[in-house]
């Protein structure tokens, strides 16, 4: 009996200096705005009120807060994991481990009160900007196209369905881009990361041909790219979301056209100009998909040899940073603006710099879950 006591006084013990020593840590350790890991913005400290509190906001944001802030987040999260997956368990965080390597996203639709918010916005921007040609593209994830490969009976709500949602609250002035056929017809290819959310530069490229239509351009062919190996150890943001480990890597592809163009890429909030789409030191870190344009900002001007006059748009989430590169041989400039980070009007800026066209560019499921693509019409005159 007293041994027993004192096993069960240790483990107490045991237990009370784990979660004391963890919640020092988390004290100890700084607030981060950023997960590179993860490649996404983490939740802040919580601002406190009472009614915040009794509607239960508060606790809700600090139960993420605390979660994501958690003081060697990535260990835990890959030694739970392991432990999980050695029970069988085939999903992690929202992402499913499924075969050959994939690992997907869990995909969940939006809120009537999301649909209709997103539809509403759309509709004022189209008021707001009566002469610019504005194009949308939604990307559904993976899982959209790969539904063979999750684990048998994953829940995944129907994309497909969901764009057809969307589709019938966009207004007539803004045109749909079909990114789910053009990509469907190519489903056999590579054109999503096994360990990353994002597409591959090929699905980028297949995205890039069916916008051709609706931009009223003629698209270049394959041919016309020299396909560079980047890097061939790329762990993506769901390897480090999920903590599944064990799992090849993949590999990023450039397309690098035969013939050269010449340009002028400023990013304009950190006073930062260079000549180049890929920033090429980013192969040497985590986020190896920050090749593309250096990952995401609040406003990238990009300067070619094309015609002065022929403007383009790109409100986009990071999705349409490997896509953006094909676009370069059919403007002479390109504005590319990410609403999670742009402070200023929106339509001010497209009034000041005379665009003749507009590419909205989200992944399906940034797009319903981001609040900042309500900003399209923030600060109207």
């Amino acid at each position: 009996m007293k041994h027993k006591v004192k096993v069960n006084t240790l483990t107490g013990l045991l237990l009370l200096f784990y979660i004391s020593g963890a919640a020092l840590a988390n004290m100890l350790t700084p607030v981060k705005p950023f997960s590179e890991s993860e490649n996404r913005v983490l939740e802040g400290r919580p601002d406190f009120s009472l009614q915040r509190l009794l509607s239960g906001q508060f606790t809700s944001h600090y139960e993420r807060y605390t979660s994501d802030q958690m003081a060697l987040r990535n260990l835990w999260v890959g030694m739970k994991t392991d432990t999980d997956r050695a029970m069988g368990k085939q999903e992690s965080n929202d992402v499913f481990l499924g075969k050959d390597g994939y690992l997907m996203e869990r995909y969940t639709s939006p809120s009537a009160a999301q649909l209709k918010e997103r539809g509403e916005v759309l509709q004022a921007f189209d008021q707001a900007t009566p002469e610019l040609r504005k194009v949308l593209m939604l990307v559904p994830t993976a899982a959209a196209f790969l539904w063979d490969k999750l684990p048998a009976y994953a829940p995944s709500d129907d994309q497909l369905q969901d764009l057809m949602r969307i589709r019938e609250l966009i207004p007539g002035g803004i045109r749909l881009a079909d990114a789910y056929s053009a990509l469907y017809a190519e489903r056999n290819e590579p054109l999503f990361y096994k360990t990353d959310h994002h597409w591959t530069t090929k699905g980028a490229f297949y995205a890039y041909r069916e916008l051709a239509g609706p931009l009223e351009i003629i698209p270049q062919d394959e041919s016309s790219f020299r396909i560079q190996l980047a890097t061939e150890e790329f762990y993506g943001s769901l390897y480090s979301k999920s903590g599944f480990r064990r799992l090849p890597p993949d590999e990023i592809r450039l397309y690098i056209p035969k013939k050269a163009n010449g340009l002028i890429v400023t990013y304009e909030e950190e006073h930062r100009v260079t000549d180049t789409l890929y920033e090429q030191n980013r192969l040497y870190e985590k986020d190896k998909y920050a090749v593309f344009l250096d990952g995401n900002h609040a406003l990238i001007r990009i300067v070619t040899d094309g015609a002065p006059a022929k403007k383009l748009l790109v409100v986009k989430d990071s999705y349409a940073n490997s896509l953006i590169p094909f676009l370069t041989e059919h403007y002479g400039e390109i504005d590319v603006v990410d609403l999670r980070y742009f402070s200023h009007s929106l339509v001010n800026l497209i009034w000041e710099r005379g665009f003749q066209d507009m590419l909205i560019l989200y992944n399906l499921k940034t797009f319903f879950e981001d609040p900042s693509i309500l900003n399209l019409v923030e600060e109207m005159p």
